[in-house]
């Protein structure tokens, strides 16, 4: 055999070689691919009470599908665990059940809607150095901390509510705009003796005072009130134009029984979970003009483009809508929030993830530019005229006719809407009028 043939043999035997490698190079990687360990997945702690519907825990749980259909963050699917607190009713149960969440289930972030043992809460997340993130408490003291002892206290963040004084701040101004739809002047108040209702109370007198307002009456009553008749009776005698509900609940008895009274004066208020979809007809349509504290995504008002998906999302998946702000928190926390920021940290790590927060800029179903504080507190637009174009968080007035929510307050969702604030068809010191100008 010749060199030439030699060579071709040779060339031949070379490609053979080549070929046979990449194959079994090929079947090495997928052999590998296919026994490679899963990344471990983000773990995210719901601590709440766990009885019942577990609302918080439905809004964590559709959330992290959404996110897992959608590649999950950084290759690594969200899992959702919980421990139950029983509320808070008890500190002891409630902080074990908050320490289990961390070193037996190992969730690195925690959500919780607790307001009566977030402090404690505060405290074994900051000792852990575990995330926080504060569905409903108001209180201003937690986001005090944060400004006090940053180092200690900067793995907490409040989603929802807006602090107390926020929020009064906030009450107070949508009264003063009720007041240029109706020209009324007196109102009463009727406050739940529990919380921090009475304190929002106090804070919320002393600015009507100061801006005009004539208070005719200021009612605690027990929150186990079921019965209004007398109280309604007594605001009657008062002389009041607008009665402000600072309640918890009862929020059917008391819109039924102002509904069949036909008291002279509306309501304008925090009542309770008036903003459900479902409390129209739990009133058997009594709730009518009922104005009430609420949000956008359980209103079912598309403030974001995210915020009627949310609510869809929700009631295809659980067959209810979402019950309260605090359970579109959550949602929001882990369907754009935190995704958001990890995906900004390029990592899950606490203290990288902690920076990326604080320039948090997302849209959510709560807010076209969810951003927090320096305090880590939920950045809220400042009531005016301007307040919807800053485009974070609104507290919201909602008024219900025929049977939807509609916005009237801030004045420019209103008009935003293309809506207006009504008057009960009853007499009352609007005279005949049906609605205001």
């Amino acid at each position: 055999m010749n060199s030439k043939a030699l060579t071709k043999v040779q060339s031949v035997a070379l490609i053979a070689i080549v070929i046979v490698s990449a194959v079994a190079g090929g079947a090495a990687y997928v052999l590998w691919s296919e026994n490679a360990p899963a990344m471990e997945p983000i773990k995210i702690g719901i601590c709440d009470e766990l009885d019942g519907k577990r609302p918080v825990w439905r809004a964590a749980v559709l959330a992290a599908e959404q996110v897992n259909a959608e590649g999950g963050v950084l290759g690594r699917n969200i899992t959702i665990v919980a421990e139950d607190d029983g509320m808070g009713m008890d500190t002891v149960v409630a902080v074990d059940a908050l320490t289990r969440l961390i070193t037996v289930d190992k969730a690195d972030y925690v959500i919780t809607p607790n307001a009566i043992t977030i402090i404690p809460y505060q405290d074994v997340c900051s000792q852990q150095k575990k995330l926080l993130f504060s569905v409903r408490s108001a209180f201003v003291e937690l986001t005090q901390r944060v400004i006090d002892d940053y180092d200690k206290y900067k793995y907490f963040f409040r989603v929802m509510n807006p602090n107390v004084t926020t929020l009064v701040r906030f009450y107070a101004d949508s009264v003063l705009t009720l007041r240029e739809y109706t020209g009324f002047n007196k109102i009463a108040l009727l406050v739940h003796d529990s919380g921090a209702l009475p304190a929002m109370a106090s804070g919320l007198s002393e600015i009507l005072l100061a801006n005009g307002f004539e208070i005719v009456d200021n009612i605690a009553i027990p929150v186990q009130t079921t019965d209004f008749s007398s109280y309604l009776a007594r605001i009657e005698s008062s002389g009041a134009e607008i009665l402000y509900p600072l309640l918890a609940g009862a929020e059917v008895a008391l819109s039924k029984e102002w509904h069949e009274r036909e008291s002279p004066f509306v309501i304008w208020g925090n009542v309770g979970n008036a903003g459900d979809r479902d409390f129209y007809n739990l009133t058997q349509t009594r709730g009518e003009f009922v104005s009430n504290n609420a949000w956008p995504v359980v209103a079912g008002y598309p403030l974001t483009s995210r915020t009627v998906p949310a609510g869809d999302a929700y009631l295809e998946r659980w067959g209810e809508n979402i019950p309260n702000s605090q359970v579109a928190a959550a949602y929001d926390v882990v369907r754009f929030i935190l995704p958001e920021a990890i995906k900004r940290a390029g990592t899950a790590e606490i203290e990288a993830v902690i920076r990326a927060l604080e320039q948090t800029d997302v849209e959510t179903s709560l807010a076209r530019h969810f951003r927090f504080t320096a305090s880590h507190d939920v950045m809220v637009s400042a009531p005016g005229p301007n307040i919807l174009s800053e485009n974070y968080i609104v507290p919201c007035m909602f008024q219900w006719q025929n049977g939807t929510q509609v916005p009237v307050y801030p004045k420019a969702m209103m008009e935003e809407a293309e809506a207006t604030y009504k008057f009960p068809h009853w007499p009352g010191p609007w005279g005949t009028r049906t609605e205001a100008p």
